[in-house]
């Protein structure tokens, strides 16, 4: 426990990306001995589990969109926030307000600049989002999860920061643990995802995809798949058409634990899926989304592919050949995938909540915490090593 308690307010969008590193650092912080109070929406609220512990408050949903009325309108719900979150700081006191992005962070950090409360914000994406975009200017630091953000102005680069992106505890005891056994005629698992509420193409293009393999590959094939409610059962006919054995889930309650067995990720690339990819250090094959926001996806997935830990397709190549082709290029050898885990997991930032918490702890009082600071060079980069991918040859992870 720190020597003096302080009191910090954090906002978020209610989404998975926006509330996973925010609930990683609140956790951070109150095991630290601080106060942690989390404005978000009702989507956020509704997220089970989340903030158990930390002060709740709910600003109502509103978007400036539209025509005058609906601009209007969201003018009027931003100052209504702004409003309540002035009156959440003047029976709160914060030490630092700390924004990740979605409209309940654009009120709050409004509220804490006009109160002259530091603030940061956190970019979990490649590209910086609008609301952080939107107040880059006015915040006293940028947290990134990326050495390149695109949409960053340079002359902030003085007060920007890589630290990364939080992942759950469970992923993060990944780091340490050993890359499966790939062996010639062992068990090959794949892991699908698609985001918070599945992705249908996944159901449509991966079970004919890993049905075009060849013998000696889907023979060995054991898979689990989240999947849309809707669709579930049409993909369970099809894998058992396909005589491939499939376990699969609308929510993949224990995703840790499966993705720490897994050889090989098929999923969408968003900023926690490749947080969590490259700490555990996961090799993967990923479809962007392609209607994300400034297209982000495809600019969140640039770093681990040219690192060698994954493949990129674009939605529209995603078909059940092109799968096939990609699947084969990475698992037909041994070595091959091995290297493709190693070059995902060298992309890691394990220490991101750590250095996230000693950024916002630093805010308020004691001098600003120097985390990792992005030089103007672009060079500047936690060395990392490489995981354990055979007992005879590596010692292991290094956390």
């Amino acid at each position: 426990m720190t020597a003096v308690t302080k009191h910090f307010v954090l906002a978020a969008g209610g989404t998975g990306g926006h509330m996973i590193p925010a609930y990683a650092l609140g956790a951070e912080l109150m095991q630290r001995g601080h106060h942690v109070a989390l404005v978000t929406d009702d989507r956020g609220a509704k997220i089970p589990g989340i903030f158990d512990k930390a002060q709740l408050h709910i600003l109502p949903q509103s978007r400036i969109t539209g025509g005058i009325m609906g601009k209007l309108r969201g003018l009027r719900g931003i100052w209504a926030g702004r409003k309540m979150a002035l009156e959440l700081f003047r029976t709160f006191q914060p030490s630092a307000v700390v924004g990740f992005g979605g409209y309940p962070a654009l009120p709050t950090l409004l509220a804490a600049g006009s109160a002259n409360i530091p603030t940061v914000v956190h970019e979990q994406n490649a590209v910086l989002g609008r609301v952080n975009r939107l107040m880059a200017r006015r915040v006293n630091a940028i947290a990134t999860s990326y050495q390149k953000v695109e949409r960053l102005n340079a002359r902030y680069a003085d007060k920007t920061h890589l630290v990364g992106n939080p992942v759950r505890e469970e992923v993060l005891a990944l780091r340490g643990q050993d890359y499966p056994p790939f062996l010639e005629g062992g068990v090959f698992r794949v892991l699908v995802t698609g985001g918070s509420q599945g992705a249908k193409i996944m159901s449509e293009v991966v079970p004919d995809g890993l049905a075009m393999l060849p013998v000696h590959l889907r023979q060995r094939l054991q898979v689990t798949q989240q999947c849309r409610a809707d669709d579930i059962e049409t993909v369970r006919a099809k894998y058992v058409e396909h005589g491939i054995p499939a376990e699969l889930a609308t929510y993949i309650e224990d995703l840790p634990d499966k993705l720490g067995w897994s050889h090989l990720v098929i999923g969408r690339a968003g900023a926690s899926t490749i947080a969590e990819l490259t700490v555990a250090g996961r090799p993967a094959i990923l479809v962007p989304l392609p209607s994300s926001m400034d297209d982000h996806q495809a600019v969140n997935v640039r770093e681990m592919v040219e690192a060698g830990g994954a493949r990129a397709i674009k939605q529209s190549n995603f078909t059940a050949k092109e799968l096939a082709k990609q699947i084969q290029k990475i698992a037909l050898n041994p070595e091959t995938m091995e290297n493709a885990a190693r070059g995902a997991w060298k992309c890691g930032l394990p220490n991101a909540v750590r250095d996230l918490a000693d950024l916002v702890e630093g805010m308020g009082g004691a001098p600003l915490t120097d985390v990792i600071r992005i030089q103007s060079s672009g060079k500047k980069r936690r060395a990392m090593g490489g995981p354990q991918l055979a007992k005879d040859t590596h010692e292991g992870h290094s956390a």
